[in-house]
């Protein structure tokens, strides 16, 4: 989930490995879109009759240092200080770039609005606190309140669907934000919400089967209990028990990322049981997640916002000044599907089971294949007491495997909206993983059969080869349970 959790998946071993490494490489991003958006915010000059910037440095958690940017609205003066407003970003980098066309609307709807480059220092695709970044929302909440152009009373947080997590986390640490708004907030765990999220990405797609579990159920929960889905039972009930401040939550009709006829109402049961009567739940019509538009239903992630974005909601903030609202709730968004739950791991998919098996499928299988490539570029022959169909099973095995870890891994890190050109219900390359997957494993047969009638030749051969053979025909038996589990061997 960008908006959803990232987010950041459930994964084999070498699964986790590769994926350990590209969230290294994926946590420099950030830094980088950070650099960018603010030497663009650096540089602007205000728009006649449009909104004022003016670059700010601040310290939040822990020390760091960073770096935004406030929005006054046109006109605003010290001697008549408005509303305010501290915007949070999704899951992802969150240059303050991601958000500038909002603020601006905000802005030019008369609420000052400070928007901030996401720390990159603590949070990446592996990890991420959002105590942390709803401390970094509080600074950022002070820093507003002490402009001039500001009412200190009138300063409040909003949060799109990750950011809302960190928003009413924040709400609910202070008295020094006023209200609170949200887009596209989640009621449901991150993990929960990611897995209804990826299922209704491939659905639309035309994907069903074996892949739709895979990624769905398997790939989310092994990433969990490995540690590489930050904040995976995060439960935000609690949280929004606990928001006494006016409440205005948004969900678009149109929103296939936050689960919103669930979370509109499980979050509307949370300000109850906590006795907050100040609330506004509003469905905002054709609009996606973010409610910005769409041209695909709401699976697109198109920037273009709407002609009348934030002048509703700019309008229920200034009306604060003037009383608290009496809690209404429109008919939550319409889901197609429900939620599932995701049950703990039994201990034949654990994360050490899982790293084991694909660890050893790969010596198997690659080392086979390696050993022969070397063999090959030496010039030495074959040992005639080698089956020939291992070298087969060798390579569609090594195959099979390293492209079943890396096209779920791509699933993930585009959050599944790229799955390619769907075949009878799988995507092509999901269609060949499987292929490669059933002749691994019937060459891995034949070569076993074959190893069975020359085992008097086979004890001829060096010890070395003996070895090889003897690895590969251990990563079939492996790898026969690991590809069942992964829905490879299966419609």
């Amino acid at each position: 989930m960008r908006t959803g959790p990232v987010r950041p998946a459930r994964t084999g071993p070498a699964l986790l490995l590769v994926t350990a490494l590209l969230a290294a490489l994926l946590g420099l991003l950030p830094g980088v879109g950070a650099e960018a958006a603010a030497a663009g915010a650096a540089g602007d000059a205000p728009a006649p009759g449009g909104p004022v910037p003016s670059p700010v440095d601040f310290t939040g958690a822990g020390g760091t240092v960073l770096h935004g940017l406030v929005l006054a609205a046109p006109g605003a003066k010290a001697g008549t200080p408005g509303p305010g407003l501290v915007m949070l970003p999704g899951a992802g980098p969150g240059p303050l770039a991601e958000l500038r066309a909002a603020a601006e609307s905000y802005a030019r709807h008369g609420v000052t609005v400070l928007v901030f480059d996401k720390r990159t220092d603590g949070y990446s695709t592996t990890h991420r606190d959002y105590g942390q970044l709803a401390d970094d929302a509080l600074a950022a909440v002070r820093l507003l309140r002490a402009r001039p152009e500001v009412a200190p009373d009138r300063v409040g947080l909003w949060g799109l669907s990750e950011g809302a997590w960190v928003a009413s986390l924040a709400a609910t640490r202070t008295t020094e934000a006023a209200y609170l708004v949200t887009v596209g907030a989640v009621g449901l765990t991150p993990a929960r919400q990611q897995a209804w999220a990826y299922r209704g990405y491939l659905r639309h797609a035309g994907v069903s089967g074996s892949l739709v579990t895979a990624l769905s159920d398997t790939s989310v929960r092994l990433l969990s209990a490995a540690g590489l889905f930050p904040e995976a039972d995060y439960d935000p009930v609690p949280v929004w028990e606990r928001v006494r401040q006016p409440v205005l939550a948004e969900w678009g009709t149109l929103d296939r990322e936050a689960a919103p006829e669930e979370s509109a109402t499980i979050i509307r049961r949370a300000l109850d049981r906590g006795g907050n009567t100040h609330y506004t739940l509003r469905t905002v019509p054709e609009v996606r997640h973010n409610l910005h538009l769409t041209r695909d239903d709401g699976y697109d992630r198109p920037d273009q916002l709407p002609a009348d974005y934030a002048g509703t909601e700019s309008a229920w903030i200034q009306r604060l000044a003037t009383g608290l609202p009496a809690a209404s709730a429109d008919p939550a968004p319409h889901q197609d599907t429900r939620s599932l739950a995701l049950d703990p791991l039994p201990w034949y998919e654990s994360t050490w089971f899982e790293v084991v098996a694909t660890l050893l499928c790969l010596t198997g299988f690659a080392g086979y294949a390696l050993s022969g490539a070397v063999r090959l570029l030496r010039r030495r022959p074959r040992p005639a007491a080698l089956p020939r169909a291992a070298r087969w099973a060798a390579l569609a095995g090594t195959a099979a495997l390293l492209g079943a870890l890396g096209y779920l891994l791509f699933l993930m890190l585009t959050a599944a909206m790229f799955p390619g050109p769907v075949l009878f219900g799988r995507p092509v390359v999901w269609l060949a993983v499987q292929l490669l997957a059933l002749f691994a494993l019937g060459a891995a047969a034949v070569a076993a059969a074959g190893a069975r009638r020359e085992r008097a030749a086979l004890a001829a051969a060096s010890l070395a080869d003996r070895a090889r053979l003897g690895a590969l025909l251990l990563a079939g038996l492996v790898f026969l349970p690991w590809a069942l589990s992964w829905g490879l061997l299966l419609p």
